[in-house]
């Protein structure tokens, strides 16, 4: 099993399919033994806690702290246009290799991105999480600041690149939901997010588009996936079972 479905897994809203294959989870971990310590805190504590305290503590760490929001984009590009568009270039870039993700979530889940990261060739995986590793970092850096367990993940993340994570500037961000309140759907029905553009085929955008990245290869240039993530003030988002899902 591919260490990044692994990862994947363990960032999954916890349901009782994941609490049966934590044996299997940790089979598959015998071939990553370095992974395997690192990610101990956390397997731990899945087997240490119900279901119930398992699901609400992480509504509170990832619904309800938008520091530790699991959507990589909110950390770039906050409720910009430029959101919408670079979630429709990523799932682009899922189509175009033959992946569909799962339409409960949106691209940018760093759960359904790290599936994703399972599914291409080792060095197209390599290189769309060293652009990725300064958001994942920023969201591991902030997690280990709150004892979570969580942090481990992105532990191993950070050690699976090269790249080192640079830090973050402040973004305009604010919680989905509130965006949701306020755009809505268009009069088609779809989510304005994620509105296809009429312009083609982008490279996906992990960094503000008015910055350029920190290769020099600017906005829009092949690989310029930088992110910029913050800290984000602090909204009161919905639960998980508020939001129905």
């Amino acid at each position: 099993m591919s260490l990044y479905r692994i990862l994947s897994a363990l960032l999954t809203y916890p349901e009782q399919d994941l609490i049966d294959a934590l044996v299997e989870i940790d089979d598959a971990l015998d071939a990553y033994p370095d992974a395997q310590e690192t990610l101990s805190p956390l397997t731990d504590y899945f087997k240490q806690h119900g279901l119930v305290a398992l699901q609400e503590n992480y509504v509170g760490t990832f619904d309800r702290s938008p520091a530790h929001s699991l959507h990589l984009f909110e950390h770039v590009h906050g409720e910009s246009r430029d959101r919408g568009q670079a979630m429709v270039d990523l799932l682009q870039e899922y189509q175009r290799h033959g992946f569909e993700p799962d339409a409960a979530e949106l691209p940018d889940h760093v759960p359904l991105f790290l599936e994703y990261l399972s599914l291409v060739e080792p060095e197209q995986a390599q290189a769309l999480l060293g652009d990725a590793i300064h958001v994942l970092a920023a969201i591991g850096k902030r997690l280990a600041r709150n004892d979570s367990p969580y942090a481990s993940v992105f532990v191993v993340l950070c050690s699976l690149t090269d790249v080192v994570p640079l830090e973050q500037t402040d973004p305009p961000v604010r919680d989905m939901d509130e965006a949701m309140e306020t755009f809505g759907p268009g009069a088609d029905g779809v989510e304005p997010l994620l509105k296809p553009s009429l312009n083609g085929t982008h490279t996906v955008q992990f960094y503000p588009r008015a910055h350029p990245s920190p290769t020099g290869r600017g906005a829009g240039g092949e690989g310029a996936l930088y992110a910029s993530a913050a800290v984000p003030p602090s909204p009161q988002p919905l639960s998980r079972e508020e939001r129905g899902l």
